[in-house]
């Protein structure tokens, strides 16, 4: 599933699709955890799409639907959602669960630049 607003940037992914996407990254990949339900995830997906067309070649954003793949969210230990994982290098460098003001999400993407 891609949400019409950005089909480019941001990808519902399966499994392999988007741990293969943050493997091969140089740059930092978030995945949002998140289900279509919960109303938290709702509100923090603008602030997560406004970051993911900030940051166009710097960074990217695959949404991960927790229904839609339990294993990937377990593999990560997701209790709640929404949970932002930060990714470089294949490897989880920061976390923020919760809808978080943007500052708070761009100040961790420069810290892991």
């Amino acid at each position: 599933r891609h949400p019409p607003s950005m089909p480019d940037l941001v990808r519902w992914q399966p499994i392999e699709g988007a741990e293969a996407a943050a493997r091969g990254q140089r740059k930092p990949v978030l995945y949002d955890f998140t289900a279509e339900w919960c109303a938290p995830c709702r509100a923090i997906a603008p602030t997560l799409d406004e970051l993911a067309r900030e940051g166009i070649g710097k960074v990217s954003l695959a949404k991960v639907n927790v229904d839609d793949n339990p294993a990937l969210a377990a593999r990560y230990g997701i209790r709640s959602i929404p949970t932002i994982l930060f990714i470089k290098g294949g490897a989880v460098v920061d976390q923020v669960v919760g809808a978080v003001p943007k500052a708070q999400l761009k100040k961790k993407l420069d810290a892991i630049g």
